[in-house]
């Protein structure tokens, strides 16, 4: 954490107390001569405080982040920001610009940290981007969405045996926390090795904006901050919203090829055994159930009706409490634009 009236280095660039400054961060060229910047932008505050990052499109399909670093960039209370926001809305610029969650040497930029300065292209990226960018921030929020045809529930996910992390990921207000594992590669992996405290967030799906995801998104962000102490807190005092901690969470998959008939929506509340979905053939012979393995919430399912024996249909987090279906809904109903009484600052994204 930078002390106040010391210089904040961000991507080879100073940041003083007070100063706002957009970087064009270098990364390695196309084929075609052409140069490729990674967009940073750094708010300092004229206090001293966290530094905290917000990272969206490491994977350059997944659109929601952009958006929700867009919306908090123009929240007027970051006037009163103590400490720093480092808001980089397009980490995979290779993957944003093809629409591809990959790089074009078709490697997973979140499976490639640490990375290095000699291998490959997503080990480079990777290594630039922690070194340069997030090594410099105490704390990080990283936003993500389902991969292609696939769609998420707004929810984070953190390893919960950390004190700030826990506070970060229950501020946040999403009704589910996944207590899952780090994955090895990953920015969570890295950043955690560094004893710097992150969460992630998932919701909404690949190349698609999902206005409940992303209001979700800005909301759960400034949260995060006020909790940390980098914003005051908001005039009219709010209820701390309970979350449900899923310590674990399975797929359930699809017990023949056919066309798949969903029943069950994201985040709905099922018990064990209960009908999520029915897969047949094209003429509805020989019907096979796709059944609950445990009490839960649905946070992630398949957005494409056609599916192979074995691919995944619905994403469960393992929930013992019914009154989880509660809190949901009422979720759903603050943040669902079609229930604006009024026109809201950013409208709706078709």
């Amino acid at each position: 954490m930078a002390k106040d009236n010391s210089v904040l280095r961000i991507a080879g660039t100073d940041i003083k107390p007070g100063e706002r400054k957009t970087l064009e961060f270098p990364v390695p060229s196309l084929y075609t001569h052409t140069q490729l910047e990674m967009p940073v932008q750094v708010i300092r505050g004229k206090k001293p405080g966290p530094t905290l990052f917000v990272s969206g499109a490491i994977h350059g399909d997944e659109i929601n982040g952009v958006e929700i670093i867009r919306r908090v960039l123009n929240q007027k209370s970051l006037s009163r920001l103590r400490g720093a926001l480092v808001a980089i809305p397009v980490v995979n610029i290779f993957g944003f610009i093809n629409q591809s969650r990959y790089l074009p040497d078709r490697r997973d930029l979140n499976r490639s940290f640490p990375g290095s300065d000699s291998g490959s292209l997503a080990a480079r990226i990777a290594h630039i981007f922690l070194d340069d960018v997030v090594s410099h921030c105490t704390h990080g929020i990283d936003l993500h969405t389902a991969a292609i045809h696939r769609e998420n529930f707004p929810h984070i996910r953190a390893v919960l045996d950390d004190e700030e992390t826990e506070r970060m990921a229950k501020a946040f207000g999403s009704p589910v926390i996944l207590a899952s594992e780090i994955i090895e590669g990953s920015l969570r992996k890295a950043v955690e090795e560094k004893g710097i405290n992150i969460i992630v967030y998932e919701a909404g799906e690949a190349l698609r904006f999902n206005e409940m995801a992303i209001r979700a998104g800005v909301r759960g962000v400034m949260s995060v901050m006020r909790e940390l102490g980098m914003l005051p807190p908001p005039k009219v005092s709010r209820k701390q919203p309970f979350t449900e901690v899923a310590m674990s969470s399975t797929w359930v998959r699809a017990p023949q090829s056919g066309i798949v008939r969903l029943i069950k929506p994201l985040g709905s509340w099922v018990k064990e055994n209960e009908v999520l979905g029915v897969v047949a053939d094209p003429f509805g012979d020989d019907e096979k159930q796709a059944l609950a393995p445990f009490d839960g919430v649905v946070i992630g399912k398949t957005n494409l009706p056609l599916v192979n024996e074995g691919e995944a249909l619905f994403h469960i987090a393992k929930v013992k409490s019914r009154s989880t279906a509660n809190r949901i809904e009422e979720f759903q109903q603050v943040l669902d634009p079609s229930l604006d009484a009024t026109e809201p600052a950013d409208p709706p994204v078709a």
